[in-house]
């Protein structure tokens, strides 16, 4: 049996932050991060936007509002230090029609309240910004930037090793057992002995945290993201990034368009419901995964509360010319021959048992014991700084 001072489950970029910071925090100190995947960050790290978020969106006062900013500016350092490519290249949110003014101003007074550099700009302005793209008025985020966060998990993951921890992967854990005054993590013909364990599994965030021994506060209900990639003749369409005005009433922010570290240009995405907790393509399914979210009482809740919502996903994820209509409503010459599928990523969304969609960071912590039971959007964005809010919560256990 292996002794450590940290244990973290789940190798994706939040995972991997902790055991970061807990490294830096207590140099000497021995971390391990438990990963189910032949390599680190293979899900939710691997398969977004890339987005480096501003902060604007969230309600002041939440975790997202005091985590974001500083999040981003901890991983620009991060990126600056390590050499990874990033591009603090800016944003337009834009509203189209009248009706959407309001929902632009409360996120422009959003902004204000979470001290994000931002401006509201007029038709001539976002032209100026974005010739192609169609609107009344915009909010200009400049902050707003774009990294590739997988190069930066497989970058923690090399750290954590060179000071003395490990990322140990093809690592299942099925047994985590909260002794007191220390906790056993084991799984297939590991056995690890940890002061203090950090589950921050993702997709699975529940099912650990119910090894764990604790009751989840929601259920993660797998929604799948579908992108299409603009062809190289149609990257004029649009620079940077454009955001519509999102529905207040639902946690996506509707499909938008972004440019990628590589230089590519995203569209999307569509959310629909996974068929598995790691349904990457509508074949992907999993009859276990599949009832779960079914039979669910929290799920079947939101589904009535969200169905017309729900309908006009599943239309643009059947249908090229729905998610066309979709994008043109920001890029009127957009053309369905400009696009070619991408590959899809998928959303751990919680879903509390009244069928509300769980929109900050929850981390629950009992024992010895800390969860990592939700951790959406900008979590990529905001993983250093989630990483050195959990050492926080760590090191009263470490003495």
């Amino acid at each position: 049996m292996e002794r450590v001072d940290l244990a973290v489950v789940g190798g994706g970029i939040v995972g991997l932050a902790t055991a970061y910071r807990f490294q830096e925090r207590f140099p000497g100190r021995r971390a391990v991060v438990l990963e189910k995947e032949p390599e680190p960050g293979m899900h939710q790290t691997g398969h977004n936007s890339g987005v480096l978020h501003s902060g604007i969106y969230y309600d002041p006062g939440s975790l997202k509002a005091a985590n974001c900013r500083a999040g981003r500016e901890a991983m620009e350092a991060f990126c600056e230090r390590e050499g990874i490519p990033y591009d603090r290249c800016g944003k337009v949110i834009v509203a189209v029609e009248e009706r959407e003014l309001p929902a632009l101003e409360r996120i422009a007074e959003r902004g204000r309240a979470n001290g994000v550099p931002s401006e509201v700009i007029d038709r001539d302005r976002l032209r100026e910004l974005e010739p192609h793209a169609a609107g009344i008025r915009a909010i200009h985020v400049p902050e707003t930037g774009i990294v590739d966060f997988r190069e930066v998990a497989l970058r923690l993951a090399r750290r954590v090793g060179e000071n003395g921890g490990a990322v140990l992967c093809d690592t299942r854990v099925a047994i985590i057992a909260d002794r007191g005054d220390r906790v056993i993590v084991a799984g297939g013909d590991m056995e690890v002995e940890a002061r203090c364990v950090v589950t921050a599994a993702g997709l699975q965030g529940d099912r650990v945290t119910r090894l764990s021994g604790r009751r989840p506060q929601a259920r993660i209900v797998p929604f799948r993201g579908e992108y299409y990639l603009l062809k190289p003749e149609a990257h004029h369409l649009f620079r940077n990034l454009i955001y519509p005005v999102p529905d207040p009433r639902f946690p996506f922010l509707g499909v938008h368009f972004t440019r990628t570290i590589q230089g590519g240009r995203e569209c999307g995405p569509n959310a629909v419901l996974a068929f598995s907790r790691e349904g990457y393509r509508f074949r992907d399914v999993r009859p276990g995964d599949l009832a779960e979210a079914l039979r669910y009482r929290g799920f079947q809740r939101m589904a009535a509360r969200y169905w017309r919502v729900g309908l006009a996903e599943m239309w643009r994820s059947s249908s090229k010319g729905g998610f066309v209509r979709a994008l043109r409503r920001l890029i009127p010459e957009l053309r369905a021959e400009h696009l070619e599928a991408a590959p899809a990523g998928v959303r751990a969304q919680a879903v509390t048992r009244d069928g509300r969609l769980a929109d900050d960071f929850l981390i629950t912590d009992a024992g010895r014991v800390i969860n990592v039971e939700n951790a959406p959007s900008p979590a990529a964005t905001a993983s250093l700084n989630i990483g050195r809010l959990i050492v926080d919560r760590v090191a009263p256990r470490m003495g």
